[in-house]
């Protein structure tokens, strides 16, 4: 699910421990987890892709049931589909950076801090995401999520970019080859490519009524957010968790596997190389 502000074992998906933390500075209060780099284990290809698992800790995101009635959270199928592309990707020569490797958010939070799941709570961490991308120094980022309606019949697939930076037609790009290969591995309903300005998505604050982007993709707003991420980057939402169907989908390890491997796909088509 989208907001305008908007497990495995880590060891064994990605190979190796638990990733070193990002050696450029970063902000004080990120959480144990958070702001991870794993090295490539193939032929390094100098290039680096900043991964961000949407929602986490006491933030679901989007809650789906199965036919079955089994219940299914945004946040874990979010983390357990960058594990699998970060395993991918590694493997084909890609440094990957993790915002987040738990179930946990980015951002900590004490007593006297907002609560996590308020307006000001997920502000502060999408802001904490954006400097651990932009420390990361990455090419590419993408934020992976998961899509709901109150209408289960609703599903497909959806990629969302900013048209407003100055690197707006290479995040299209991006967002294009990303689309493109997971309708084809996902056979899911082609939603399109969507501007993030033109999102049907709801609001936690007037301030971010006002912003009109996605916080985590969009320009720069004195005040609200003075640095924006800095490289091209996407928000992908394979499926609905609200579709039964597609929640089944994405509650199925070999579910999870497929769309980690359909965004592979479409990460090697866009940055080069044939998918593996």
């Amino acid at each position: 699910m989208v907001f305008f502000l908007a497990g495995r074992a880590c060891a064994a998906i990605v190979g190796g421990g638990a990733g070193d933390v990002i050696s450029t500075a970063l902000p004080s209060g990120l959480t144990p987890g958070s702001c991870r780099v794993f090295a490539p284990l193939g032929p390094d290809r100098g290039r680096t892709v900043f991964i961000d698992p949407g929602h986490g800790g006491p933030d679901p995101g989007v809650v789906g049931v199965t036919p079955d009635g089994r219940r299914v959270e945004e946040k874990t199928v979010a983390l357990d589909v960058a594990l699998d592309l970060t395993a991918h990707l590694r493997r084909d020569g890609y440094r990957v950076v993790l915002s987040r490797t738990r179930d946990s958010t980015v951002a900590t939070f004490g007593p006297g801090d907002p609560p996590a799941t308020s307006a000001d709570g997920i502000h502060r961490d999408l802001l904490a995401r954006i400097a651990c991308a932009n420390a990361s120094r990455a090419t590419v980022l993408v934020s992976v999520h998961c899509n709901g309606f109150d209408d289960p019949s609703v599903g497909g697939t959806e990629t969302v970019y900013d048209g407003a930076r100055p690197f707006s037609a290479r995040s299209l790009r991006l967002a294009r080859d990303l689309q493109r290969a997971m309708v084809a591995r996902l056979g899911l309903a082609d939603r399109g490519v969507v501007p993030d300005d033109q999102l049907d998505a709801y609001t936690l604050s007037d301030r971010a009524d006002s912003y009109g982007h996605l916080l985590l993709l969009g320009p720069a707003q004195s005040g609200y957010v003075d640095h924006p991420s800095r490289m091209p980057g996407v928000l992908v939402e394979p499926l609905f968790l609200t579709a039964p169907a597609e929640a089944e989908l994405a509650g199925s390890g070999s579910g999870q596997e497929r769309i980690a491997r359909a965004l592979a796909a479409g990460l090697e088509a866009d940055l080069g190389g044939g998918a593996s």
